[in-house]
């Protein structure tokens, strides 16, 4: 586990050590400093599923879900860089009006969990590592933790809800744990290798 004082010389996403240039990314501390390092856990469970695999390895599905390793993570970078942007910008961010969305904005959507042609797991990875940079200097920088913004219309979304930014950032870390959990389970079906254990 990765102490305070650890966490500001060492980048909360990889885990590896800094140059100690502090104009690098603001140092952060309490709650802020929390919320980073059980993210960065949990991406590295997510990250740690695909590791030597080849791409084509990454596109398998391996259980009954239409899942696949490279897919989740694409999903993940996904959610992870949508709900960032909900922070800052609001319900447009995500695209508007969910309950609106024809079979083709639905189709677009499920090849988020899929590798595409062209798609390479590294290039995955290095999305998912952007998306995740980008997250991590949100947290460092965000003004107040308790601004909220009105979810957008959705069937999943309650009424008239508003999320602060605190409780996205919660969400962003479930949603990463629930497919690390995932991704562990296809991998395991693939080759046998486990996260833990």
């Amino acid at each position: 586990m990765t102490t305070l004082d650890e966490a500001t010389t060492r980048d909360l996403t990889t885990g590896a050590p800094t140059t100690g240039d502090p104009t690098e990314a603001p140092a952060v501390t309490g709650e802020r400093a929390d919320l980073l390092e059980m993210l960065a856990h949990q991406r590295h469970f997510l990250r740690f599923t695909a590791r030597d695999l080849t791409d084509e390895q990454a596109g398998l599905r391996t259980t009954a879900s239409e899942l696949c390793l490279g897919g989740l993570i694409k999903h993940v970078s996904s959610v992870e860089r949508s709900w960032a942007n909900f922070i800052v910008n609001g319900p447009s961010a995500m695209g508007g009006d969910f309950t609106a969305m024809t079979e083709a904005d639905w189709a677009q959507r499920a090849d988020e969990f899929r590798m595409l042609p062209g798609e390479t797991l590294a290039g995955v990875l290095a999305d998912y590592a952007e998306a995740a940079r980008r997250t991590d200097d949100l947290v460092a920088t965000l003004p107040d933790l308790g601004a909220t913004q009105p979810l957008p219309k959705a069937p999943w979304f309650e009424g008239d809800a508003q999320w602060s930014a605190r409780r996205v950032l919660m969400h962003i870390v479930a949603e990463t744990a629930q497919h690390a959990g995932h991704a562990d389970i296809i991998r395991e079906s693939l080759d046998g290798a486990k996260s833990m254990g």
